[in-house]
């Protein structure tokens, strides 16, 4: 599989399902600070997204929760665990993380997907290192999904 990769904000693209780079889900949603992805997510789509990936409890760094999209016009948001309870991402978590973001891409059919570049946000991982990470792990998955990795460009 080839992502795309285009410039600009995730939560302007023309897609189905978009991912959120998020924690381990073990400090309470409503403690954090919005930032980067899950901080635009709450400002413009509410929060019931992280009402509903609060309900989970915690995530395997790496795997994926499906929640709905809140106000924002996409079907879902997937949340990845991408990053440990230090903040740091690895390339375990960031490769993981696409991993288990297909897996559900594929068992709800959804046609096309954005990602952000996971880990270089709030992980601290270098964004050019976090993306070919990504591209790596996307390189064996076989899916009829349109897959976006948007690089933030305000």
């Amino acid at each position: 599989m080839h992502p795309q990769l285009v410039d600009g904000d995730l939560l302007d693209q023309n897609v189905e399902v978009i991912v959120n780079a998020w924690n381990r889900n073990i400090v309470p949603w409503w403690l954090l600070l919005p930032q980067g992805v899950s901080g635009a997510i709450k400002r413009r789509g509410g929060y019931r997204p992280f009402i509903e990936v609060g309900r989970v409890g915690a995530i395997p760094l790496g795997q994926a929760v499906l929640t709905s999209a809140g106000r924002l016009p996409f079907r879902a948001i997937i949340h990845v665990a991408g990053i440990d309870m230090l903040w740091r991402a690895s390339p375990d978590s960031i490769q993981g993380s696409v991993r288990s973001a297909m897996a559900l891409v594929t068992e709800h059919a959804f046609e096309s997907v954005a990602f952000p570049i996971i880990g270089a946000g709030s992980g601290s991982f270098d964004e050019d290192e976090a993306l070919e990470l990504m591209l790596s792990a996307f390189g064996p998955i076989s899916s009829p999904a349109r897959a976006l990795i948007v690089r933030f460009r305000p």
